[in-house]
């Protein structure tokens, strides 16, 4: 395909629009692909609004725990409308280009409401702890100040640290092939097109995704064995039964969450590929958003009761 460049005084081309190939090696099944993924999005968005409206509208569910619910499905909106999207322009126009700084700001959103959902996740995981670990505690200690200081520090903790990596990646220089290998504006294939030496780069996205990935992870396995170490000890297997429902919904969300995300960013360079990691992309980026109201409603007595009761509303 074509692509504007100009010719710097060093004789390096520099790049002015990047080709999101996306998945253009499947030609018969471009069609298909756009009705797919437009269903997708549609359940994305009408799934985590219903979350979002209920726990707004429902007194039962004007507590801490569906709180930060309301954030994660607001959260996953917006993380999904940044990338389906175009993707679905994509798919049905065949016009794949896109600006270096349409490119810059589609990466920079990605990575800071990724981050938001690993500190986002923490954080429910830390309200599960507090409740089940120390319930007489519970008010005092997430009331409504600390809730909405905790919401808001995991929606803007990583934006300094992510604005600069992006920053940082694009003031490289990327060579003749402007060919993006993905269906959005990854980090890593992006590094890919860049001329020179990027293995100090390489290393800080490293670094980043350990700092907002694999910490945050270990956090929530950490909150997790002293749930499940309190848990243990309750007389009734009632009571355990219904604790491990509660927990269960968020653990399988971390388990999605993390496990596809973790195995795309700290896996050894050699082992990565264009099909894998588009595989691996669509299960944090799109299957997860996807699965997170089913997965907390179908487990939740109090949400499935509160859709009931909005749904049937005269």
């Amino acid at each position: 395909m074509n692509y504007k460049e100009r010719k710097a005084e060093d004789n390096v081309s520099i790049v002015t629009e990047f080709v999101l190939l996306g998945f253009s090696d499947l030609p018969q099944l471009q069609g298909l692909l756009f009705v797919l993924f437009s269903i997708i999005y549609m359940i994305i968005l009408i799934g985590n609004s219903l979350i979002i409206i209920i726990t707004r509208l429902d007194i039962a569910l004007q507590k801490p725990m569906y709180f930060f619910l309301a954030n994660f499905s607001l959260l996953e909106i917006c993380y999904v409308s940044v990338t389906l999207p175009r993707m679905l322009v994509n798919l049905w126009t065949q016009h794949r280009i896109i600006s270096v700084l349409d490119c810059a700001i589609q990466m920079c959103f990605i990575l800071m409401l990724g981050t938001t959902e690993c500190l986002l996740l923490v954080v429910m995981a830390y309200d599960h702890y507090v409740a089940i670990c120390n319930p007489l505690h519970y008010p005092l200690v997430m009331n409504q100040k600390v809730c909405t200081q905790l919401a808001v520090g995991s929606w803007i903790g990583g934006i300094p640290v992510q604005i600069g990596q992006t920053c940082q990646i694009f003031s490289l220089h990327f060579c003749d092939c402007n060919q993006i290998n993905h269906f959005f504006c990854d980090i890593l294939p992006i590094l890919k097109l860049a001329c020179g030496d990027t293995s100090v780069h390489e290393v800080l996205v490293y670094v980043t995704a350990i700092l907002f990935g694999a910490f945050p992870f270990v956090l929530i396995l950490a909150s997790y064995s002293k749930i499940i170490s309190t848990v243990l000890r309750l007389p009734t297997a009632r009571g355990r039964a219904k604790v491990f429902s509660t927990c269960s919904s968020h653990l399988l969300v971390v388990v999605l969450f993390f496990g596809s995300a973790t195995i795309t960013y700290l896996r050894p360079k050699s082992d990565h590929s264009a099909g894998m990691d588009k595989l691996l992309s669509l299960f944090y980026t799109i299957v997860t958003p996807m699965f997170n109201p089913m997965i907390y409603s179908l487990r939740n007595k109090d949400v499935i009761a509160a859709l009931r009761k909005l749904l049937l509303k005269k």
